[in-house]
């Protein structure tokens, strides 16, 4: 984690702040680097984040068995790891309609005249979830009133180009050397 900033109490503020931050939203083992650029006096603040891989989604045959009743028009859902119940009702919720879903037991769902191909629905993402997190910290950490922001998401990395005012080049050029310098530290981690 870095903060660069030309005045060293702003700089001790904001890196407490983001360590705060990142340990209260619980994502602090998720991070592999953090790097904040700031100048007021611009006004500029720069923000990216380069998070670790996570788990793979976790699609409906991990966890279930499926199989469709032609006669009675119905897919019936058996389930082998009631974990992703929850998230998987949520799914087919969203995706059938609510009143389709039937749960006669905590080990069966019945979807009536299904519409969706159930085969690699994803039901848990934990990159999405660890994704979510991150822009509810990054957007934590932004100085208030600073609300033109610039957006750049590529592999593992998030960055924020922030401002009280339109976005100047040179601020985006910044952020894009510090993208490539959290990449090269990467490569270079990797060897």
């Amino acid at each position: 984690m870095q903060v660069e900033c030309y005045d060293e109490n702003g700089r001790e503020v904001y890196d407490m702040i983001l360590r705060q931050i990142l340990q209260d939203i619980q994502i602090v083992r998720a991070v592999n680097d953090v790097r904040i650029y700031i100048d007021p006096r611009e006004p500029v603040f720069i923000i990216a984040l380069q998070y670790m891989k996570t788990a793979p989604p976790v699609v409906l045959e991990d966890f279930a068995e499926y199989e469709y009743d032609a006669e009675a028009n119905e897919t019936f859902i058996r389930i082998k790891d009631e974990n992703y119940l929850p998230e998987l009702l949520k799914k087919l919720w969203e995706v059938e309609g609510r009143n389709k879903i039937h749960q006669p037991s905590r080990y069966e769902v019945i979807i009536d005249d299904p519409q969706v191909k159930l085969e690699g629905l994803v039901v848990h993402d934990p990159e999405e979830d660890l994704k979510k997190k991150i822009y509810d910290a990054l957007f934590r950490i932004i100085p208030e009133g600073f609300r033109v922001i610039e957006h750049y998401s590529e592999g593992n990395i998030i960055a924020l180009t922030c401002s009280d005012e339109l976005i100047k080049e040179e601020y985006l050029e910044k952020t894009q050397e510090i993208i490539a310098e959290m990449k090269n530290n990467k490569t270079r981690n990797m060897n």
